[in-house]
């Protein structure tokens, strides 16, 4: 049986929040969809038997509180343009200050691998520094102190799941989806810096069981958990497979620093990247050991076949333009 009653996925909405509903749709788990805007609530989790729509602005104490009512575990995977950044902390503090009004006993908050800063090792594990070196980073990493402070005051139980970039379904914000975007239109694809570094992607649907084993396993918590991608791969190598798999020959460009500079002027989102351009020079590898040791090597999406599936998704939705 699953310790969680009833959960909240706070950011319902967003890339991994539509990984994790179906999941406790699947095992049968009560849970709560929150976000800002009811009508996308609505039309992705309408048909979901187990699912409560409840809108809400989580920047306001009152609203968050509200959507955290009646629920004793927080599903955190509220995402944030790149301008937007400084708010993780911000909105985390105002999360947790309503948890502890509601009375919530578990939060789980989806990271990243920005607060590790330059990789140390070929492969990162959980107990790696985080010591990050862009203002991004120390957003996130500041998010998740907040977090773990939480947990060692007994405020409530918490642990943080760190992915790479992700690629699939929904996943409109990420790095990679620009690519599937130019290669459905025939369109040479922009690729933020160096495109011979190794690289991993995670596919979105493989992310919701692993979220979901964590935040119904009692012992994970008060910990902070790693899970990667498929494998390693050339970030040409990814390109060329989306390429190849949409029917195209490959065509893309290396944008490094200065192109992004000058990208920047007309955009606030390209205004924000030349400060994660070492994530592509220096690449972080997650080593997720830890989680294959607790529960068994976790399923993972080659990319060919990840690939093909969320190109056959984005023409289905009409997601290309």
């Amino acid at each position: 049986m699953s310790i969680i009653r009833k959960a909240a996925i706070f950011g319902a909405a967003g890339t991994i929040g539509q990984s994790v509903a179906p999941e406790f749709e699947r095992r049968g788990i009560p849970f709560r969809v929150v976000g800002r805007s009811r009508s996308r609530l609505e039309a992705a989790f309408s048909k979901f038997a187990h699912a409560e729509v409840f809108d809400a602005d989580l920047s306001e104490l009152r609203a968050a509180g509200a959507a955290a009512r009646g629920v004793d575990t927080i599903i955190y995977t509220v995402g944030l343009p790149y301008p937007a950044h400084h708010l993780h902390p911000v909105l985390m503090a105002t999360t947790l200050a309503a948890a502890a009004t509601m009375q919530v006993e578990r939060l789980v908050l989806v990271s990243s691998v920005y607060s590790y800063g330059v990789p140390r090792a070929a492969r990162v594990p959980e107990t790696h520094p985080r010591e990050p070196i862009a203002r991004k980073g120390r957003f996130r990493k500041e998010q998740e102190d907040l977090v773990l402070a939480a947990h060692a005051k007994g405020q409530l139980q918490s642990l943080i799941v760190r992915l790479p970039d992700f690629y699939g379904p929904h996943a409109e914000t990420s790095l990679a989806d620009l690519i599937f975007r130019a290669a459905i239109d025939g369109k040479t694809a922009n690729w933020l810096g160096p495109v011979n570094t190794p690289h991993e992607f995670v596919y979105v649907p493989d992310t919701g069981p692993v979220i979901a084993d964590l935040a119904c396993c009692s012992e994970c918590y008060g910990e902070a958990w790693n899970f990667g991608g498929f494998e390693e791969i050339n970030s040409l190598d990814f390109i060329s497979r989306v390429y190849r798999a949409a029917g195209r020959a490959p065509q893309y460009r290396s944008v490094g620093r200065g192109l992004l500079k000058m990208m920047g002027w007309f955009s606030p989102t390209y205004r924000e990247l030349p400060e994660m351009l070492y994530l592509q020079e220096t690449p972080v590898m997650l080593d997720d050991s830890k989680l294959a040791a607790k529960f068994g090597p976790p399923h993972k999406t080659p990319y060919d076949e990840g690939i093909q599936r969320t190109l056959d998704w984005m023409r289905g939705s009409g997601v290309s333009r």
